[in-house]
């Protein structure tokens, strides 16, 4: 599978959550038609990092407890990496990150869109990522 680095320079322009976590990315090139038009889904617990750097866990359908997500908005990606059977790491502008790992029972995390490769990381992770 291929690491989704042409996230990288994409915005978060909409935070949304149930029983699943979405983030709206989008990145264009103007006057080319060309960038990045994708959503990440979230299903299992992942780990949000805040700009003064502390980590907390959270756990998509749980209500007020994902208000954390609602900082995404706006937020710049610098840095994708996917680690391991699609342990998968964004870091952002201000230091902001979110970190999901694969999940032994259920899918973890999917991409789908325009200018990036779909990617869905199903029970027990994925091999085979590369650059």
């Amino acid at each position: 599978m291929k690491v989704p680095t042409s996230l990288i320079g994409s915005v978060v322009e909409r935070t949304a959550f149930d029983h699943q976590v979405r983030l709206s990315l989008r990145t264009s090139v103007e006057g080319e038609g060309r960038g990045v038009d994708a959503e990440l889904i979230v299903e299992t617990s992942f780990l949000l990092r805040d700009a003064d750097g502390e980590w907390r866990e959270l756990k998509p359908g749980t209500g007020v407890h994902l208000a954390p997500v609602l900082d995404l908005f706006g937020q710049l990606i610098t840095a994708v990496d996917v680690q391991g059977r699609g342990a998968l790491t964004i870091d952002f502008l201000d230091g902001v990150g979110l970190r999901v790992g694969p999940d032994p029972q259920f899918e973890s995390w999917h991409l789908i869109g325009r200018g990036i490769t779909p990617v869905t990381v199903g029970p027990g992770g994925e091999e085979h990522w590369e650059s």
